[in-house]
Parts: C-alpha cells; structure tokens; sequence
C-alpha cells in the first residue's frame, strides 16, 4: 500500500503563468494539494522575478514554460537564481518528451501537462512538496541540455542574470537599466561569463547555452 506523504502546512506558493484562467486553476490545485498554502499570481517573469525580490519565502513556484517574456528555458533558469532551494514544477501545454528531459536536467521539481484533471496536478504536488519529483514515464535523458548547464554551473548569481539577459537578445545599457548595475559592471560579467564558458564574444556564448534557450517551441 503506497504511503502518503506526510505534509506540512501553510507558505505560499507562486504561480506564474500569462493565462488567468490557467492560472487561477493551478491556484486551486495548489490550494487544495498543500493544505493552508495561499497563492499569488503572476503573469511573466519579470512579475515572478518582482515576487521572488521581496526576500518572502515560497514553498513551491509553479511555472508555465511559454510566458511572453521567456526564451526556452531562460524563465526557469532565471526563478533559480531568486528562489534556491525552492522546487519549481513547470507546468505546460507541450507534451513532448524531450522537453520534460531537458527540464529535469536542468534540476526542475516535475514537469506537469496542463492537459491533466486539477486532482491529478495537485496529487503531483503533493509528493514535490514532500521531496519527490513528477516527470513523465517516458522522459528521455537531455545529454545536450545536462552539458550546457555545466557550463554555467560555475556562473555566478550575477553573471547568470547578464547571461540570461543577452539570450533575450538586450543591449549592454538595456541589461544595465534592468538589473540597476552601470555599463562597466555588465562588460566586466560579460568578460567573466565568456571566460568561463570558453568563449569569446556574444555568438559563441549563447551557441555554447543553446540548448537552454532554443528548441521550445509554443
């Protein structure tokens, strides 16, 4: 007989998605899996990014792969930098296998189909709060992915968010405006981050991320 997963109460969870209909049902289901949870919901992100900088604990954050504002994988990689140790659950309309794979290489708490009846989303829930993870039966490995995030593993909080910044394609006082560093800060991450991957100009740093930033297709 399975055991149930014992649960703690109460904390919030944050849930990002651009669809209010989409996200007021995860809310529900998240409300109903972790008992005492309240909610707060988001649209992109920036927003997420925003809820994450209040410095609140959140004991789990739910996320949609295909915000607006979102290129691949950058959404989730960005929520790390602000919410370590907390699992995030991508939760997305695409069922294709490879991208479970590539999210569970880059350390995501589960990978659920929005397709899924609430009750079985909040019964994957359920056990990620409880230290386990929820991927599908048929998730391959993500080799490609798995050596990418190597690669930035040695990046500093800092240094991601530039890396982060110039795979959404901004300018060098674009980047300096949205993370409210100068222009010189930026150009010395951006010399740190090429070195550390191995690079040499913004080309061959974001051909060396690509598989953390391309191949999602809405």
């Amino acid at each position: 007989m399975d055991m149930v997963p014992q649960q703690r109460s109460g904390g919030r969870v944050l849930v990002a998605d651009d669809h209010p209909l989409s996200r007021e049902g995860l809310a529900l289901a998240a409300r109903a899996a972790l008992g005492g949870a309240t909610t707060v919901g988001v649209g992109s992100v920036v927003e997420a990014q925003a809820a994450l900088e209040t410095r609140l604990p959140y004991r789990m954050i739910l996320l949609d792969l295909f915000l607006p504002d979102a290129s691949g994988f950058s959404g989730l990689l960005t929520l790390q930098m602000y919410a370590r140790g907390t699992p995030i659950v991508l939760v997305t309309a695409s069922e294709e296998p490879r991208l479970a794979g590539a999210a569970r290489a880059l350390g995501a708490a589960g990978y659920l189909y929005k397709s899924l009846a609430l009750d079985q989303i909040a019964q994957r829930l359920r056990r990620i709060d409880a230290g386990e993870t929820s991927f599908p039966s048929t998730t391959p490995e993500a080799s490609g992915v798995r050596e990418a995030r190597e690669r930035i593993a040695a990046l500093s909080n800092a240094q991601r968010g530039v890396l982060m910044a110039l795979a959404d394609g901004r300018a060098n006082k674009q980047i300096a405006h949205d993370l409210a560093i100068s222009e010189a800060t930026v150009k010395a991450h951006m010399t740190a981050v090429f070195r550390k991957l191995g690079v040499t100009n913004r080309a061959q740093a974001l051909l060396a991320i690509q598989p953390l930033i391309g191949g999602v297709v809405r």
